[in-house]
């Protein structure tokens, strides 16, 4: 069972440091403390626990400590950045690991992006040695990217030519995307294992800065000023994200004879705006995002979650509105926002099948009504003194999707009807603004929903993930659907491939100092 919980005192791999505007998280990994046995984790490269750690270490930062306004990635290892994901747990891992792997990953790095452009906090990589792969992955999530120049180090993607895979954290969208390196040179860089070192990286526009070793120190704290100058983050008394323990507001329940997960999130009771982990908000983000996380890797053949809620429509909305008034001028607000955002996106790209079940007593609104929205179908009980649901202003763009819509411009392929806000909606109502997929009344209710859920589970898992992913971006490409939608689904299956996981695969062959044999048809 894999947890996703740590604290700084438990790291293996990170160190944090502070020093006013600026905090530095430096990769100096354990090599003995790779995450499940079988092997070691050199020149610092990666596993799941490591980004763990990370992942943990950017809340602390964003919440823990305000007065932060730019971050400096770097190593404490010389001439080593990071060598990226360990080649060696990934040729030993099952293939539901490595693509579950790769998704944190992917999100924990999109996650820097976001509060780049939402909280503003600033991101510098502060590449001291050769960066690889992952580690030029994470380079790539930063706002900008800074290269020693020792006539030696380099930056690489070499997951083709070495690995017979793909970069599997973003590298292909964002040097075109996000860094609009020239799609040719693009080419000649991902089929190029030794890289490039820092003349030619910074011409082609793989970094943005250069130095030599004795000025790369100073240059790179310069530039940290420089982005922590365009942070608009305020500074004062952080809130400690203490230990979550137990769950108060979500409850998952498993039922492993018919592979489903329900999880019921409660709403919210006094309504008020509290700098503290026990928020509401706050504490909803965390809780819900433990859970996903926990059901993605630990519950590998539980494919349906059954989405519930319970509590007071009038509070959600009451709540959503105390949102809404402090997010530009609290930060604590922003923070909590950006946390309920990126824990929200966790449901649109996982691989399970979500049915929302809208019950008396339920409290689907405002940020609530967004489960709802990610689910795949709403089933509403249509009755007498039945259960209501409604919309907030945090419906239309607070929560965006990788495809930079909201969940309403998204279900209806971004031509919405008028729909009401802050008002409770009742069954028939919500039918007739496309709100919900079925309202059944009482009498059809049990069957109607029972059979939804067994046929859905019946169905074969992998087309099912498929069809999910094609069918939840509905609008326009962007980097993150990509990345989602595009180089996730081919690495899935790259993964599965013999010309990378067969016996004399790429990866299975690696460090052995055999010859990969490829099957040459191009399918």
């Amino acid at each position: 069972m894999i947890s996703f919980e740590t604290q700084p005192d438990r790291y293996n791999h990170w160190k944090l440091a502070f020093e006013g505007p600026l905090a530095t998280l430096i990769l100096d990994v354990a090599e003995d403390k790779g995450l499940v046995p079988g092997y070691k984790l050199k020149l610092n490269s990666y596993d799941l626990g490591v980004d763990i750690e990370l992942y943990d270490a950017l809340n602390r930062i964003r919440f823990e400590h305000p007065e932060v306004k730019a971050v400096i990635l770097t190593s404490g290892k010389s001439r080593m950045f990071c060598s990226g994901a360990n080649i060696y747990m990934l040729g030993t891992s099952s293939h539901a690991w490595k693509v579950n792997f790769c998704k944190f990953t992917n999100e924990t790095r999109n996650g820097i992006e976001d509060t780049s452009a939402h909280s503003g906090l600033k991101f510098l990589a502060a590449l001291n040695g050769t960066t690889a792969g992952g580690g030029y992955e994470l380079a790539l999530a930063c706002d900008e990217i800074a290269l020693v120049d020792d006539r030696s180090s380099t930056v690489s993607l070499p997951e083709v030519p070495l690995l017979g895979v793909l970069p599997g954290t973003g590298g292909l969208t964002r040097i075109v995307d996000k860094r609009k390196v020239r799609r040719d040179l693009a080419d000649v860089f991902c089929t190029t294992a030794e890289g490039v070192r820092a003349d030619r990286a910074k011409e082609w526009k793989l970094v943005d800065h250069s130095g030599k070793p004795q000025q790369f120190a100073e240059m790179v704290k310069a530039r940290a000023m420089a982005l922590a100058e365009q942070s608009d983050r305020p500074g004062g008394q952080g809130v400690a994200l203490a230990p979550l323990g137990p769950n108060r507001l979500v409850d998952i329940a498993i039922d492993k004879e018919s592979r489903t997960a329900t999880i019921t999130v409660k709403g919210p009771g006094e309504v008020k705006l509290e700098k503290s982990a026990d928020w509401y908000p706050l504490r909803l983000a965390r809780e819900l995002d433990r859970a996903i996380l926990d059901l993605r890797h630990n519950h590998l053949d539980v494919g349906l979650w059954l989405l519930k809620t319970q509590g007071s429509i009038e509070k959600v909305l009451q709540l959503d509105a105390v949102l809404e008034a402090n997010a530009k001028k609290d930060w604590f607000v922003r923070e909590t926002i950006g946390y309920l955002r990126r824990t929200l996106s966790r449901l649109d790209v996982s691989s399970r099948s979500m049915f929302a079940i809208i019950e008396p007593g339920s409290c689907f609104a405002g940020t609530l009504m967004e489960l709802a929205l990610a689910a795949d179908r709403s089933y509403m009980l249509d009755v007498e003194n039945g259960p209501e649901l409604a919309l907030s202003a945090l419906n239309f763009g607070t929560y965006p999707m990788a495809n930079g819509l909201s969940r309403i411009d998204t279900r209806f392929a971004r031509e919405p009807p008028t729909l009401p806000r802050n008002e409770a909606l009742n069954a028939d109502q919500a039918r007739g603004f496309g709100l919900v997929t079925a309202a059944p009344d009482d009498i059809d209710w049990d069957d109607e929903v029972r059979i939804a859920i067994e046929e859905r589970s019946s169905l074969s898992p992998d087309a099912l993930t498929g069809m999910e992913a094609s069918l939840r971006f509905a609008g326009p490409e962007t980097m993150l659907t990509r990345v989602f939608g595009r180089l996730t689904a081919w690495q899935n299956w790259i993964f599965i491939r013999p010309n990378a996981v067969g016996e004399h695969g790429a990866l299975k062959v690696y460090g052995t100092g055999a010859k990969a044999k490829f099957n040459w048809e191009r399918v």
